[in-house]
């Protein structure tokens, strides 16, 4: 159990890592925010579920640790959409060629 702990929070911290050398080769805050939320929230939960895998983690401990990740897995990509999306109406353009959000107002949609 403490080997399969250990591979969880050493791969949980190099994806997360992986994520934070993904900010500087991202050409815009789209796609950073795109890359970083996903493999944040797929990291982090990888070292927490290393955590409740441990052997020193207790049942109050554990249950705690449960609940941290569902939150995080439920608030993580929700504050990056809402912060995409202000950063959008704020104008901050994504540096693409197709601005899908763009045509569907154009077309009359509410979409935004």
């Amino acid at each position: 159990m403490t080997i399969a702990a250990n591979i969880l929070i050493a791969t949980g911290i190099l994806l997360m890592a992986i994520s934070a050398l993904a900010l500087f080769t991202m050409p815009d805050l789209y796609t950073r925010a795109h890359a970083v939320a996903k493999s944040e929230t797929i990291g982090m939960t990888l070292v927490f579920l290393g955590v409740l895998l441990r052997p020193e983690v207790d049942l109050g401990a554990g249950g705690r640790l449960v609940f941290i990740i569902i939150f995080a897995t439920i608030a993580n990509p929700t504050g990056v959409h809402a912060l995409v999306r202000a950063a959008y109406r704020t104008g901050a353009r994504p540096r693409i060629d197709l601005d899908q959000a763009a045509a569907d107002r154009e077309l009359g949609g509410t979409r935004s």
